[in-house]
């Protein structure tokens, strides 16, 4: 009897560990009506701390983003601009599990193949023409992709590799993207890859991307920018 009672026990603490670790595994809910974040303060937790409620003003919820006006897409070799309203720019966002970002594309331009590590994004074309997908995870690697027109919503579920693509080489592009995270976090993958610091052993890179190390050699020599703001 007390074998079948440790078992269930265990059984029990099991389910409740798995079922622990799905809540835990995105940004924490609210246990107020608002927790704003205090960027002043020292004291490191996951999040930030939140500032006495009796001085947070409206100031603390707005953001004059004029995210209404054209980003410069000329400054990223790849031809994209991100604009991100996260956490650090907006501190009313702390605890609500929620940012924003506009993207401006060049013709012929990109955002490049890129993982969000704390969130799913879902984004909307404003203008323009994207060619948008993401890639699933190991073994099958399957490309889900789609054209996107002036008004077409696509989503990228959280942690999945996806990038945009303007595919027209004559008119810009815009979207604005929703992202379940205060701060989602970005890992552009090549700049990850060729442009860690210190760089990653070119014996590795040679080896997990089958070239000659000459070729990683060249690649890590390439000035890897980011095209976030």
């Amino acid at each position: 009897m007390a074998s079948s009672s440790s078992s269930y026990f265990l059984l029990f603490a099991a389910i409740l560990a798995a079922s622990s670790w799905q809540a835990m595994a995105s940004d924490p809910s609210p246990l107020q009506d608002f927790c704003v974040a205090d960027n002043s303060s020292h004291v490191l937790v996951n999040g930030f701390v939140c500032k006495d409620p009796k001085v947070v003003t409206a100031e603390d919820f707005f953001l004059a983003a004029k995210l209404d006006m054209p980003r410069d897409t000329k400054i990223s070799k790849v031809g994209s601009n991100v604009t991100l309203i996260n956490v650090m720019k907006l501190p009313g966002l702390n605890t609500l599990g929620i940012s924003l970002a506009r993207i401006d594309y060049a013709p012929l331009g990109e955002n490049p193949p890129h993982t969000h590590p704390r969130a799913t994004e879902i984004l909307t074309v404003l203008e323009g023409t994207l060619y948008v997908g993401f890639v699933t995870s190991n073994t099958d690697n399957k490309l889900f992709s789609k054209v996107l027109n002036k008004g077409d919503v696509f989503v990228f579920p959280q942690g999945l590799i996806h990038f945009q693509f303007n595919p027209n080489p004559y008119k810009p592009a815009i979207a604005i993207a929703a992202l379940s995270s205060q701060n989602p976090g970005a890992i552009t993958i090549a700049n990850a890859v060729f442009g860690s610091k210190p760089m990653i052993s070119d014996d590795v890179l040679a080896k997990a991307f089958q070239v000659e190390k000459k070729t990683v050699d060249w690649l890590q020599a390439q000035f890897w920018a980011d095209n976030h703001n």
